[in-house]
């Protein structure tokens, strides 16, 4: 699986109707994102229009080329672009892309340990404390 973050700006004169587009998506391009394996999806948004992306996918690449060949995609591509500083091209593909730097879960692996599931942290059992 591979984790994606990309970073956008919003103008600032356009983020009330922004958000309004994304309260709900278009029920299509939800089911678009979905066909093309893209899971996990979610937007922040932070201070001055700041936006970050983040989505987990098997293979980034065949989602990319399904969104691009994508009609809906192509069409509420082309009415989110004028929503956002600086892009070249549609915002699914012109976003500047982040690197990750750290992920708990592979440097737990990494170390020999593991992480406790939620119900264990809910509980106040860990698989420590509940061995006899």
């Amino acid at each position: 699986m591979t984790r994606v973050a990309f970073q956008l700006q919003i103008r600032a004169e356009l983020l009330d109707e922004y958000l309004a587009r994304h309260s709900p998506v278009w029920p299509e391009m939800l089911a678009e994102i979905a066909a093309a394996g893209r899971r996990n999806y979610t937007l922040f948004l932070g201070d001055h229009g700041t936006l970050i992306g983040y989505y987990e996918t098997d293979d980034d690449a065949a989602a990319q080329a399904y969104l691009s060949a994508s009609p809906v995609a192509a069409r509420w591509e082309a009415e989110m672009s004028r929503f956002f500083h600086g892009l070249d091209g549609r915002p699914d593909q012109a976003a500047t892309a982040l690197t990750e730097v750290f992920h708990l879960e592979d440097q737990l692996a990494a170390a020999g340990g593991h992480a406790a599931s939620d119900d264990d942290s809910r509980s106040g059992n860990d698989s420590e404390s509940s061995a006899s």
